[in-house]
């Protein structure tokens, strides 16, 4: 056929070169598709849909031929989509499960026998959606939540407005709970409806087919186009969308601060049950709908698309702050702010009792995923930074979705007891079951100073690593930025910091709450060495070690308390120090001082914060070499003169003036860190030497 590379609303990626390195190979081809599908969030959101292709296998049993269905499997996403995501199945064997289904009541218990079905023994666990696709006998089969589909689907009069814009070449079926009876609903529309090219499911989403990989593609991009062209046109003529606007938006960096301000405290209070990370978003899209007449309206009836009402809640929460409010009270901000949370949870609550059934799991958090702040933003929170920046684009594609709807009809959203049916199937509680368990620092986010390399590019690391989402800090961004290269925005970010200025360190907490949310653990690692005589120490020595390792230090305290107390959830500050705070020698007087001062400025924090749940350690450690910034050059130097030994000897000596012998390494600064943070968790002003044991700097 004729390729049609030319769309207004959509994004044509299909290569053909690419497409034809995999050959015949039916189910490259299928996972090819899949992925540039979901790479267009118009199209399908992240873990939203799915694909799949039938091919011809030999059954190892039988020798003899039979056709597999290879289908995207549970909790997969198609954008990512890879072999080991997808389940294979005997399609008859699929088929057959009609002689054994008893009706709606067995739903949950048609999904178990999927495994009886299975082809390929290294499958994915088939999703609820299998038999969509097994019933219907298409080679290629796309299952696609795009927003204007969608806007369809949920618009009053949906089954009219189909016929209105592909005549008789779309089916449609009404809302339907995902299962095997809307696999039959799907076969028998079709069977009713010969020759049609998709079907639209009411207040869900898009099938669309083809006799090969590619022709299902052009026909979901073209059904797409024309449903986005239909409803470009609609809006056209009714001239606003969302009733016009009511809010004028403050100016971009005015919006900014304002949801760095405010962003802790939602934080605070949306964690009341669970910790949660934040995202912010500020997009044309969401000024739209938030600045709107109808955001009253529209915004209480939640969403239609149960991919999106899953993670977003079925309605958001509404500030009814004003854009130019003082946030500079927190107190006071706070008193306006807990009743609107108390009374959001409240109707969950009752939204819960009111739908449950006797065999319905426990009442899941109560708080909102989605804020909403007139004329600032939107807010998300969930348990890591992907869910929730995936529930802020879900939200984002509701908007599209009512928009679209608004502007063809009336938007109609699914009634609350379906909603509640999807948000508490069983299936779907036993999904979140077997997810893995949380490491140890999920939920938490930490900003570590120097760690552009050497021991905080370690602590950060290992921070990572745990779980938590990291503000890697560095006077060199670059370095920054280098070290944070192997790791996603979902996981860390790389910002400047000079801490030894106010403003710098301001501007880094203020990336960290917008990135993040706020911040629950403070490494101050950013440090430099100077080992020098009395008489050869100047005064610029002093000073730059007191502004970097003292002021510094200080400065990251009181400005991260201030994020520590707005959220009122406790906090960990971990100042990295040295051995050379508890232990005189020679050619050390600046460095050792300064160092000193950093423990007992721990020690009056520990004593001020502990009623705020802030708890203050320190990590000293000595003789770190091999990977950390301080021992090149001058320090190195400084120190192999002052023990009248060589450069290159400097590991071998310091690891045997120790009473372990043992070389000390960045990552074992970092696993000190983390003991402070995660295990020692009723501790506080206290001093961890991670120095293989030096008896004249044991602390007490």
């Amino acid at each position: 056929m004729e390729k049609v590379k030319t769309f207004k609303y959509v994004d044509y990626l299909w290569d053909d070169e690419k497409a034809a390195s995999f050959g015949d190979d039916q189910v490259a081809l299928f996972l090819y598709r899949s992925n540039i599908l979901g790479a267009d969030l118009r199209i399908t959101n992240y873990g939203g849909g799915n694909t799949s292709c039938k091919t011809i296998e030999k059954d190892p049993l039988t020798n003899e031929e039979v056709e597999v269905m290879w289908v995207k499997g549970s909790g997969g996403d198609i954008g990512t989509l890879t072999r080991k995501g997808i389940a294979g199945l005997y399609t008859e064997r699929l088929r057959n499960l009609k002689n054994v289904y008893e009706g709606l009541a067995d739903e949950d218990r048609m999904v178990g026998l999927f495994d009886h079905c299975i082809f390929d023994l290294d499958s994915k666990a088939p999703s609820i959606d299998t038999p969509l696709h097994g019933l219907l006998p298409f080679k290629h089969i796309d299952h696609l939540h795009p927003d204007a589909l969608i806007a369809v689907a949920a618009a009053k009069d949906s089954q009219a407005i189909t016929k209105e814009i592909w005549g008789d070449t779309m089916g449609w079926v009404p809302w339907q709970r995902p299962g095997f009876d809307l696999g039959l609903q799907l076969e028998k529309c079709l069977a009713d409806n010969p020759g049609i090219r998709g079907i639209v499911l009411g207040s869900h989403g898009l099938f669309t087919w083809g006799d090969t990989s590619y022709e299902s593609y052009i026909n979901s991009l073209e059904v797409i186009e024309m449903a986005s062209e239909y409803i470009a046109k609609k809006i056209e003529e009714k001239g606003q969308v969302f009733g016009g606007q009511k809010v004028e938006s403050l100016p971009a960096d005015e919006r900014k601060n304002k949801a760095a301000q405010i962003m802790p405290l939602l934080r605070g209070l949306a964690s009341s049950e669970n910790r949660m990370v934040g995202h912010f978003t500020d997009s044309d899209v969401v000024l739209e709908f938030i600045n709107s007449n109808d955001l009253e309206r529209l915004a209480p009836l939640g969403t239609s698309c149960p991919d999106h009402f899953l993670r977003t809640k079925i309605q958001p929460l509404v500030l009814t702050l004003d854009k130019n409010e003082d946030l500079t009270d927190s107190k006071a901000i706070l008193e306006k702010l807990n009743p609107l949370f108390e009374q959001y949870r409240n109707e969950y609550k009752e939204y819960y009792e009111t739908c449950k059934h006797p065999n319905s799991p426990a009442m899941r958090d109560p708080n909102p995923v989605i804020i909403i702040y007139p004329g600032v933003g939107m807010f998300s929170f969930s348990k890591d930074k992907q869910t929730t920046r995936v529930a802020s684009e879900f939200y984002v594609n509701a908007i599209n979705v009512m928009r679209g709807a608004e502007a063809i009809s009336e938007y109609t959203s699914l009634p609350r007891q379906e909603a509640f049916d999807i948000e508490y199937w069983l299936l779907e509680e036993a999904k979140l079951q077997r997810m893995p368990k949380e490491k140890p620092l999920s939920r938490k986010i930490a900003i570590v100073t120097g760690a552009g390399g050497g021991i905080g590019q370690a602590i950060a690391d290992k921070m990572v690593a745990e779980g938590a989402v990291v503000v890697f800090t560095d006077l060199n961004k670059e370095a920054a930025e280098s070290v944070t290269s192997k790791y996603s925005k979902d996981q860390a970010i790389a910002v400047q910091c000079d801490v030894t200025s106010e403003e710098g360190i301001a501007d880094a907490y203020k990336e960290a709450v917008l990135a993040f949310g706020g911040v629950d653990i403070i490494v101050h690692s950013a440090g430099l060495a100077i080992s020098k005589s009395l008489e050869d120490t100047t005064t610029k020595d002093w000073e730059l070690l007191e502004n970097v390792l003292v002021k510094g230090q200080f400065m990251m305290a009181k400005s991260g308390t201030e994020i520590f107390k707005k959220q009122n959830l406790g906090g960990d500050i971990v100042n990295i120090a040295s051995k050379n705070g508890l232990v005189a020698g020679p050619n050390n007087v600046a460095y050792g001082t300064a160092k000193a001062a950093q423990q007992h400025m721990t020690r009056l924090l520990a004593a001020e914060l502990a009623a705020d749940k802030i708890r203050v350690n320190v990590v000293n450690p000595d003789g770190v070499i091999v990977g950390s910034k301080i021992w090149e050059g001058s320090w190195a130097e400084g120190r192999a003169k002052a023990n009248g030994i060589t450069v290159e000897e400097l590991p071998a000596f310091y690891a045997k003036r120790n009473l372990l012998n043992e070389i000390i390494l960045p990552e074992d600064i970092a696993n000190g860190v983390f003991a402070c943070v995660a295990i020692l968790d009723k501790s506080t002003g206290n001093i961890i030497n991670v120095d293989g044991g030096m008896a004249n700097a044991f602390p007490r």
